[in-house]
């Protein structure tokens, strides 16, 4: 099997067609801005963010397995592994790493290096509660329960709200053994 290493994330990032960074992270901030209008209330902006990123990814990780050459990861480990070496890099430029994992290997942290989908955001005192990348936590959820395995992704750290980096925890709640229809030879 083939290891997830930046290299691949690179080469993959390099070879795929994209849209010019500020013209989509502008796009972003106005749809984000627009929910707030319509939604009032941060929590239902955030759930709403999670809503479309969890479409995004159930339909992204074709594309991904298809321009990837990524086969069947082993485990959760390396799965997490490769969102954060290939999948980012591929989709966003961004380098990542993973962290933290507990005792069991079933939750750990990826930490972004950079976040585009942030340039040119300040958030003002009354969006506070607002998780404004969390489209990218419904983007790994989604992708991840079309591979088998359901998670919770939540924010630890935003740059945003005032800390040092962006910190997603990802959590595998259960994994899901694929059935295979079969026909009976009977």
């Amino acid at each position: 099997m083939p290891t997830a290493g930046p290299r691949s994330g690179d080469a993959i990032f390099a070879s795929v067609e994209r849209v010019n960074a500020e013209l989509f992270t502008l796009t972003y901030g106005a749809t984000v801005r627009q929910l707030l209008t319509d939604l009032e209330e941060v929590e239902e902006v955030n759930k709403q963010l999670d809503q479309m990123g969890y479409n995004i990814g159930i339909r992204l990780i074709d594309e991904f397995l298809a321009k990837s050459n990524i086969s069947r990861c082993v485990d959760f480990k390396e799965t997490a592994d490769v969102i954060a070496k290939v999948g980012l890099k591929m989709f966003l430029g961004v380098n990542a790493t993973v962290t933290n994992w507990d005792a069991e290997g079933t939750c750990c942290s990826i930490v972004l290096e950079d976040n585009p989908l942030v340039d040119f955001v300040e958030l003002p005192d009354t969006c506070q509660g607002l998780h404004y990348c969390n489209i990218l936590s419904g983007v790994i959820r989604g992708a991840l329960e079309m591979v088998s395995m359901k998670t919770e992704v939540t924010w630890l750290r935003d740059m945003l709200r005032g800390d040092d980096s962006f910190e997603l925890q990802v959590k595998l709640l259960k994994q899901v053994p694929e059935e295979y229809p079969y026909k009976d030879d009977e």
